[in-house]
């Protein structure tokens, strides 16, 4: 080759390495700068807010916790208009007035030689007894009754009257409850188990249930009407307890009172009376029953043959202030 054209080659090849490298560089350049631009963008669309992915990204977290609400106390709640507001019924309180208890016992003419010809009243004689009670603004009530007014203040007729019935004759079913039927009123039967059966006129099992289901109160005087101030104590549970044992389970009544057969106690009774699950006994000492008053010592007033309607209202009404009377052992009861 000659001298001038090997200057050539030389000179292509130093262009050529030349025109690289200038190439090179603007290739980094453009690198740098897209660089540079893409950076730009980026911050750009984080600041901007956005709605895209990015942005709601920082957003969150950017936003504060929120806190935890205080509890607010419950607001008490308002009744509608027109409801009826619920109101406690205020408690009554126990009864404090006095109830007179009549006794009564066979309601017939006396048979011949009658030991005790004043326990019997004619039937005619005690319809008319019982309407001056009714007219006098009297209304017969049960013992129950009047104990469930002294203890919780239960409403009373105005003028109550307890009429009691002792040993269980039969007429007391025959003549007594037609009478009382027909005023509406109760009676209240104190059943003596045995000694008066209905050959001698005492009621029948059929007749005791009848009463009951006509409302009267069925209570008892015990098995035999002996005078339990003379028993020993097993004697005297059985006249006491077994007695009342067996009026629950043949009738299924409460039996809560007991009546104390010829008004004969003593204290040694009235513990075993209490023993025996009754709620008070009643005696033969006149005058009115009232809630101050021991319940295992309640008065009663003797109703008498021949007493007029208007001797019975005297009674009544001339007792009303009496305390009560010595222990009295009259027959009967």
């Amino acid at each position: 080759m000659s001298r001038q054209g090997a200057q050539q080659s030389e000179d292509w090849a130093a262009r050529r390495e030349t025109g690289r490298s200038s190439r090179q560089r603007r290739a980094q350049a453009l690198a740098a700068v897209c660089a540079v631009l893409g950076t730009l963008l980026l911050a750009g669309t984080v600041t901007r807010g956005d709605d895209g992915p990015s942005s709601q990204r920082a957003s969150v977290a950017r936003a504060p916790i929120p806190k935890p609400a205080r509890a607010r106390p419950p607001t008490p709640s308002v009744a509608a208009p027109g409801a009826r507001a619920r109101r406690r019924t205020p408690r009554a309180e126990p009864g404090t007035e006095t109830v007179p208890i009549l006794m009564y016992h066979v309601i017939a003419r006396p048979i011949p030689r009658a030991p005790y010809p004043g326990l019997y009243v004619p039937s005619a004689e005690f319809a008319a007894q019982m309407q001056a009670l009714k007219r006098a603004g009297y209304h017969a009530v049960t013992l129950d009754q009047v104990r469930s007014y002294w203890r919780r203040g239960t409403p009373l007729p105005r003028k109550p009257i307890v009429l009691s019935f002792d040993n269980g004759y039969r007429t007391q079913f025959t003549r007594a409850l037609p009478i009382l039927r027909r005023l509406h009123w109760v009676g209240d039967e104190n059943l003596q188990l045995t000694g008066l059966p209905p050959s001698q006129g005492g009621l029948s099992a059929r007749e005791v249930r009848l009463l009951v289901a006509a409302g009267w109160e069925l209570d008892t005087q015990g098995i035999s009407h002996a005078d339990l101030t003379t028993l020993d104590a097993s004697a005297l549970r059985y006249q006491v307890a077994t007695a009342r044992r067996l009026i629950q389970q043949r009738y299924h009544v409460a039996a809560n009172w007991f009546c104390y057969p010829s008004g004969r106690y003593d204290p040694t009774v009235v513990e075993a009376v209490k023993a025996a699950g009754y709620v008070g006994s009643t005696t033969v000492v006149p005058g009115w029953a009232g809630p101050g008053e021991d319940p295992f010592r309640l008065p009663r007033l003797r109703v008498l043959g021949g007493t007029s309607p208007a001797e019975l209202l005297a009674l009544i009404a001339g007792t009303r202030e009496d305390g009560p009377a010595p222990t009295s052992y009259l027959p009967g009861g």
